[in-house]
């Protein structure tokens, strides 16, 4: 179940990717980051109720670790993330993601003593391989500046993206995720409302709120970016092997692709038939290595 868990995520994150794509055209990335935390916690607060899930006693060590993958994986590295897709666009920034997988493999070893067999690294590398076949493609009107800062911080989101979610894996295993993932984005919502509040004042705040809550794509992107995609994002993790979830997790390039074909009408070329290809392939040379 973790293996689909994280496909889940990855078909639920592109589908995201493309809206905070064209939110990031109307809001900054800060704005952005505080209203999709925000939707993601009233989803979360309404699930615990719903399904009557008790709220566990965390140890102070335990508080620590969620509070430290809260500000590093919310705060700073979802603020990386949108300040380097605006600068880039989604295409490009497919590309860097790609830092994800390795960074999870690296990690997961570091922490964990965690190694796939030899048959998922190499699906792995198709996969990656694969996305960047896909999805690299320099627009002519992007300048140097912003090319390499959206590289910089698209890199650090990544890294910081998976040193975070593995750093809360233990208390998974004890906790429901559900709990974890309100207890994550509760500080990454009050941070970041924090940081807009003394940057721009309260007034701007609820303008904020009032105009990211009338707007479709920021709500959708957020049910499906925050609340969705990071329920099963921790579930993959919770139930297989990390480097198995990240691979998984990187076929989200492949599904926005598929998504714009079937939508938006874009054209697949050789190119792109190709990347998609590998990627599929890749993912199933990870399936098949048990």
């Amino acid at each position: 179940m973790g293996d689909i868990y994280a496909i889940i995520t990855a078909v639920c994150w592109s589908s995201a990717v493309i809206l905070f794509d064209i939110s990031s055209k109307s809001f900054e990335a800060l704005q952005i980051n505080a209203l999709k935390n925000f939707i993601g916690v009233i989803g979360f607060i309404l699930t615990i109720i719903i399904l009557s899930i008790p709220f566990p006693i965390f140890t102070y060590y335990e508080l620590i670790i969620l509070l430290s993958s809260g500000i590093i994986g919310i705060v700073i590295a979802d603020l990386l993330f949108l300040e380097s897709l605006r600068r880039l666009g989604s295409g490009i920034s497919a590309v860097i993601a790609t830092i994800y997988t390795p960074s999870i493999f690296i990690l997961a070893y570091i922490m964990f003593n965690e190694m796939l067999n030899e048959n998922s690294y190499y699906g792995g590398v198709l996969v990656v391989f694969g996305i960047v076949i896909v999805a690299y493609k320099i627009p002519k009107n992007l300048s140097s500046r912003d090319l390499y800062i959206g590289i910089t911080f698209g890199i650090l989101a990544q890294i910081f993206t998976a040193y975070s979610v593995l750093m809360i894996r233990p208390i998974m295993i004890n906790h429901s995720i559900i709990i974890i993932a309100l207890y994550r984005f509760s500080i990454g919502l009050f941070i970041t409302v924090i940081i807009l509040l003394i940057k721009n004042g309260f007034s701007y705040v609820i303008y904020n709120f009032k105009h990211g809550l009338n707007n479709p794509n920021i709500i959708f992107g957020s049910i499906l970016g925050t609340y969705l995609s990071v329920i099963f994002w921790l579930l993959g993790y919770k139930y297989t092997l990390a480097g198995r979830a990240a691979i998984y997790n990187q076929l989200s390039t492949v599904f926005i692709v598929v998504l714009a074909r079937i939508f938006l009408m874009e054209q697949l070329n050789i190119k792109k038939i190709v990347g998609v290809l590998l990627s599929i392939i890749g993912a199933v040379m990870v399936a098949m290595a048990k």
